[in-house]
């Protein structure tokens, strides 16, 4: 009888791991069963360009089946409990006995979490996290003909930490294409000290939004906002005023994982950082953003981890030592507006460095710099998603990072 995986979760880190998997593993010793609640799969980063009429629904959204290899049994269903010591997985139509785990079902929003604000949900508070409240802040963009809008980080850690600079600074763009700037006042309020946890791209992406006429309020934990008065209000007891907010509410995991006592009252799963396997746990797996990794909760994260995961999953079950080679690489293109970008690359202990990527001197892409090339790269990277990365072809990038190109030096940028 064929030894049974099942994979939680069918999002980007899922979707990898389940095809990866089948790709190295006999359909006759192991079946795979990947479980996620609903039936389409969403391109999260392109969500950003949604509100801006960049993308449109059916640019970010298609069908998880599509994506599947052959061998891989899709279930739409929800997740009710994992009960880890019999080894089995019950959701709300059935039960699954499995060999091995794997975790991916990544992180969601949780308005409900900060007073007040679920009150304005979708109304004058919105996000560009999700599909429907992209499409949402579309409209309330193409709507809006003047005033102060804040984007605001409820706290940390969040999915994809660039996006929020992204995002003013496509707001900057695209006021300004719409002839109207100069009615606009655009604010980041972050519990960050910085624009980014690095203190060379910290410092650059601050320097960028300053030049963009962005204001930034750093040091700054929401309490709670005020719908009708159109207030955010700190711990400390500091206000923002808007007329327009958009939220990155606190993130938080899976609430079947909690119940089940697998992961801790956030939804994460402690898991170890470089092999990618969960630590409190016999025959469980641990990737995406599910995972308590010291690093960006990012979908190249996701990529290059599962990598490491699947070449220790087939080194445990023929008894071999596990490789410990998850380096925490991370990277990631930052739009700027204007058709152009930046680029960061990092891992758990090397920061975001200036320099050309992948190719020393020549790139030709540029890092912590903009450039077109490097919006052109964030561009072609929907195909590269759709047609390579999910299907769990490999890719030309390593999933350990490279000092390659990197200047520590940063007078050098």
């Amino acid at each position: 009888m064929a030894r049974k995986i099942i994979i939680l979760g069918a999002g980007c880190a899922g979707t990898m791991v389940a095809n990866k998997l089948r790709q190295a593993l006999g359909q006759d010793e192991w079946s795979i069963t990947i479980i996620d609640r609903d039936a389409d799969h969403i391109y999260q980063p392109g969500l950003l360009f949604v509100p801006f009429g960049i993308y449109q629904a059916s640019d970010v959204r298609r069908p998880r089946s599509g994506f599947l290899g052959e061998g891989i049994d899709l279930v739409i269903d929800r997740v009710r409990k994992v009960d880890h010591k019999n080894q089995r997985v019950e959701t709300e139509k059935g039960t699954f006995a499995y060999d091995n785990l794997v975790i991916s079902t990544g992180l969601d929003l949780a308005p409900e979490e900060v007073e007040g604000m679920s009150e304005g949900w979708q109304k004058v508070v919105f996000d560009f996290y999700t599909l429907p409240g992209a499409e949402n802040l579309a409209k309330a963009l193409r709507e809006f003909d003047g005033g102060k809008i804040v984007i605001d980080v409820a706290e940390v850690p969040y999915k994809c930490p660039v996006a929020p600079m992204e995002f003013v600074y496509l707001l900057d763009w695209y006021f300004t294409q719409r002839g109207m700037r100069n009615k606009v006042h655009i604010e980041l309020v972050t519990p960050l000290s910085t624009c980014l946890n690095f203190p060379i791209a910290g410092r650059y992406l601050a320097e960028l939004a300053h030049a963009k006429n962005i204001d930034t309020t750093f040091r700054f934990a929401l309490e709670s906002v005020d719908c009708k008065r159109r207030t955010i209000r700190s711990f400390k007891g500091d206000t923002v005023n808007f007329d327009l907010l958009v939220s990155i509410p606190p993130n938080v995991g899976a609430e079947a994982l909690i119940d089940s006592g697998i992961a801790d009252v956030t939804g994460l799963v402690k898991t170890d950082k470089h092999t990618l396997k969960a630590t409190h746990f016999d025959n469980m797996w641990v990737v995406g953003d599910t995972a308590d990794l010291p690093t960006s909760k990012a979908g190249s994260v996701a990529h290059f981890s599962a990598e490491v995961l699947v070449e220790n999953f087939i080194r445990e079950i023929n008894d071999q030592p596990l490789n410990p080679e998850y380096d925490g690489h991370s990277n990631c293109f930052i739009e700027t507006g204007f058709g152009k970008a930046s680029l960061i690359d990092f891992n758990y202990e090397v920061e975001p460095l200036p320099g050309k990527f992948p190719v020393p001197g020549f790139g030709p892409f540029t890092l912590v710099g903009e450039s077109r090339t490097n919006h052109w790269g964030k561009m072609m990277f929907k195909w590269v998603y759709w047609n390579l990365l999910l299907t769990g072809k490999k890719l030309p990038i390593a999933a350990q990072m490279s000092m390659a190109g990197k200047v520590r030096d940063k007078s050098a940028h």
